[in-house]
């Protein structure tokens, strides 16, 4: 199965946070936002993921794009960028380059297979991690359910 796209809201609430506080979400570098709020990332070519029925999986994929949270003044400031997915020993992972350097890879979130459709998407849930709390603000403890990933 190829992909060529994921599509990730994040967290609605901590996007409806940001917006309410009179912040803003800037998109970059292809990020583009779907209709329902969440943000599309095309596929960059020679990706070698692949995803088997039962959740297993193997390779990586990395996505082009980058979103800016801001709020505060900008005490509240959090950019992921160059979102990929990658098949660890624990399973799939989400990863972004580390702020504000971006140095290295972070894993943000933990990702579980929820549905396979007819071959041409996959859904996943993502639970944030240790790194994730530190890099989307600080404000949901690891294991806290974000908003569905899907690849298409």
């Amino acid at each position: 199965m190829s992909f060529t796209q994921l599509t990730w809201g994040v967290k609605a609430s901590f996007r409806n946070y940001v917006e309410a506080a009179e912040g803003s979400i800037t998109l970059s570098d292809g990020a583009t936002r779907a209709e329902d709020g969440a943000f599309v990332f095309a596929a960059e070519p020679n990706g070698d993921l692949v995803i088997a029925a039962d959740g297993s999986a193997t390779g990586a994929m990395r996505f082009q794009g980058t979103v800016t949270f801001e709020a505060h003044g900008g005490m509240l400031k959090s950019t992921l960028k160059e979102l990929a997915i990658e098949a660890s020993e624990d399973g799939l992972v989400l990863t972004v380059l580390d702020g504000p350097m971006n140095k290295r890879r972070c894993a943000v979130a933990e990702l579980d297979l929820i549905a396979i459709d007819s071959g041409s998407s996959v859904t996943m849930n993502s639970k944030i991690t240790m790194d994730g709390m530190y890099q989307i603000a600080d404000n949901y403890p690891p294991g806290t359910e974000l908003d569905p990933v899907q690849l298409s």
